[in-house]
């Protein structure tokens, strides 16, 4: 299926958003360190509700180790600093979409990193900063999962 990333992520409401985010399309989310909170901390349990057993979550240590675990994916940045849409794109099984924590997004030495794809940006009014993270996943891979007629995890081989 597709993998969800959030680079350093420091509100844990929007990681738990995002394990039910992960348990409900059966995309795999990746948390790169250091974590802005504890995995054990009680607004990321309330937010993912009873969704962190069905959740595929993988915690790692840096950013290169990620990559090392995904060998030959296609890696999607997210930043408002591009152009380049993300309805743009032709999403395979298998692809990355990478976040930034709140409320910096993703550093420039990550955007360009040798095994990014693209960086790409979801339109939003001018003038405003920034979406809610999981909000910007969420967009982000119903719409991979979208050009996949919402297969199941186990559709994809």
């Amino acid at each position: 299926m597709f993998h969800i990333v959030f680079y350093e992520p420091r509100i844990p409401g929007n990681t738990g958003a995002a394990i039910r985010l992960s348990a409900c399309t059966g995309a795999a989310l990746h948390l790169i360190e250091p974590l802005g909170f504890d995995l054990s901390d009680a607004h990321l349990k309330r937010a993912g509700l009873d969704y962190h057993d069905l959740a595929n979550v993988r915690l790692h240590p840096s950013f290169d180790s990620f990559v090392d675990s995904l060998p030959g994916a296609r890696i999607f940045a997210f930043t408002g600093h591009t152009s380049d849409s993300f309805a743009d794109v032709s999403y395979r099984p298998g692809d990355a979409l990478l976040f930034g924590p709140e409320p910096t997004g993703l550093p420039a030495a990550i955007v360009s990193h040798r095994s990014v794809t693209s960086a790409l940006r979801i339109p939003m009014m001018p003038a405003r900063r920034s979406l809610n993270l999981a909000n910007a996943a969420s967009i982000a891979v119903y719409e991979a999962w979208r050009q996949h007629g919402y297969a199941e995890s186990s559709d994809f081989s």
